[in-house]
């Protein structure tokens, strides 16, 4: 019995220390400035649309908030902080609700294809959720992350997406498998459809 005791005392402390041998999570990023990630995020839009165009980033507690509002049609959206990967991008204000769902979601963890297939696609059939059923743009910048000095994206490239609910290969005469710099249809046949063009690899 005594055995068995210090067996399960032994285990105890093994624990312990191992337990306070575990680093912590990183505390997620501060966010940049508001006009730095202002400065950033309208870069992913056409040069012509940037200064009408509204952004949404975060605040100093990480909350996404409105940080300018608009006065055309584009919504651009700031770097996520918590995210290592850098990524802008600017979408048309009717494809919000859209995107606003899927941050939603995001945030309850749900990603992926069950974030479309089973939440965003199902609801917008169900006219839960509003979707456009003309063509809507999207554009995203990613980079190794925005250079304040310059007001340039370092190594930023453009991918552009344009939104074409339940559009299929026959409709459209475009392929369905992806192909980097030619543009190509992913998620025919669904209400997220999308033409996407996504810049030709660098050498």
């Amino acid at each position: 019995m005594k055995i068995f005791a210090l067996l399960l005392l032994t285990l105890f402390l093994m624990t312990g220390v191992a337990a306070a041998q575990t680093p912590a999570a990183a505390p997620a990023a501060t966010p940049a400035p508001a006009e730095e990630q202002i400065a950033a995020s309208i870069l992913a839009a056409p040069e012509e649309l940037r200064a009408g165009a509204a952004v949404l980033g975060y605040d100093a507690q990480g909350k996404l908030v409105t940080l300018r509002k608009g006065s055309n049609e584009l919504v651009c959206l700031a770097d996520d902080p918590k995210d290592n990967r850098f990524s802008v991008a600017c979408y048309h204000k009717d494809l919000d609700p859209f995107m606003a769902r899927g941050r939603e979601l995001a945030a309850q963890g749900i990603t992926g294809g069950d974030r479309n297939a089973q939440h965003r696609w199902k609801e917008i059939d169900e006219g839960k959720l509003k979707m456009p059923k003309e063509p809507r743009m999207l554009y995203v910048l990613s980079g190794k992350g925005f250079d304040p000095a310059s007001g340039k994206v370092i190594d930023g490239s453009v991918r552009w997406v344009i939104y074409v609910p339940f559009a299929t290969a026959e409709s459209t005469g475009l392929s369905i498998k992806p192909k980097r710099g030619e543009p190509w249809l992913m998620d025919a046949g669904t209400a997220g459809a999308h033409i996407m063009i996504s810049p030709p690899a660098k050498p």
